[in-house]
């Protein structure tokens, strides 16, 4: 399928690239997928509170903040719902077991709080995708369809329902924590059903704007047309063994320190098994009991994630799936 992406791989560009764009003036930067200690899947650290993130991502110069946490305002109730750029957002989990078959994720922003509870009502009662998306159309939301490879570790995968399913989204996600070659079939997909592209770091650590999109508007609405419009850049970085090695270290110092001084440590799963591990342990009594034994079990969780075997299983398995997914999207007719 790369060989069909023709004019959307000029899209990609470097952040040289970019910086000269944004010199001319004109173009705005934003992350559009980032999460604060409100989502269930991350830690409730103080420098993922979505003040503290709000105020590093005015100092970063993004145009437009948004935080997407999962299925929950709470970040804007936190921190009022307007303030200097800030542009409101969701990702909400919208499960069709009888049209689509698993669950997707969706972003939505520029919403309010009635709009929410709506979509959530929808969500969680009819589990209707085509009355969700309905719903988001006629009141003209904007709205991504989130890595639309990704499927929930308790659900069958069936990759070849993904290219119908996107025909219903304005915007396609290529998502930094998602392999190269899941990214480049999104990029396909975009191109052949002439979607827009946006690119996201889908920050669970306080890590956003490794990755942004580009595209001119004065107003958060009007840049979002132009993205869907494909009148817009992204720059991008692709998942890699030292990423992975980076951010798996950022987790366990999340987990083991930063996290430590509260006992309320939520159940979620990261993606990364070995990740969930940490999580698991970290939450343990007997670590809680003895300062010592957390330090030893955190050195040695440093090293194993260090050696970089974890993130290259991770990246493997992950790579294959891209590939059989890969096979099972060009049988498909759905051009």
């Amino acid at each position: 399928m790369g060989e069909r992406q023709g004019n959307y791989t000029e899209k990609l560009i470097t952040p040289e690239r970019a910086a000269e764009l944004m010199e001319e003036g004109g173009w705005k930067r934003a992350d559009l997928h980032v999460h604060t200690n409100c989502s269930f899947d991350v830690l409730p650290a103080g420098n993922l509170h979505p003040e503290k993130l709000y105020e590093k991502a005015l100092g970063e110069g993004l145009d437009f903040i948004t935080f997407t946490d999962h299925d929950t305002v709470e970040a804007y109730e936190i921190l009022g719902w307007e303030r200097e750029k800030l542009v409101t957002g969701i990702e909400m989990m919208v499960h069709d077991p009888e049209w689509a078959g698993h669950t997707l994720h969706v972003n939505v922003f520029d919403l309010d709080r009635e709009e929410f509870e709506e979509l959530r009502e929808i969500a969680e009662i009819e589990h209707s995708l085509k009355s969700f998306v309905h719903y988001l159309k006629k009141n003209r939301l904007p709205f991504i369809y989130n890595h639309p490879f990704w499927f929930e570790f308790h659900q069958e995968p069936n990759p070849s329902v993904v290219p119908g399913l996107a025909k219903l989204f304005p915007v396609l996600e290529y998502n930094m924590h998602e392999p190269k070659l899941k990214n480049e079939l999104t990029i396909s997909i975009a191109e052949t059903l002439g979607k827009g592209i946006v690119a996201t770091t889908d920050s669970h650590t306080g890590k956003f704007g490794q990755v942004y999109t580009l595209a001119k508007g004065e107003s958060f609405r009007e840049y979002f047309r132009n993205i869907e419009k494909g009148r817009n850049y992204i720059v991008t970085e692709d998942l890699t063994r030292e990423f992975l090695i980076e951010e798996m270290n950022t987790w366990i110092d999340l987990i083991f320190e930063k996290s430590r001084k509260s006992q309320e440590i939520k159940t979620f799963l990261t993606g990364i098994k070995s990740l969930d591990t940490m999580v698991r342990l970290s939450r343990s009594a007997l670590l809680n009991c003895f300062p010592g034994l957390n330090r030893t079990t955190m050195n040695l969780l440093y090293m194993i994630s260090n050696t970089g075997l974890p993130a290259s299983f991770y990246l493997h398995s992950e790579e294959n799936l891209a590939r059989e997914i890969e096979k099972q999207i060009e049988n498909e007719t759905w051009k």
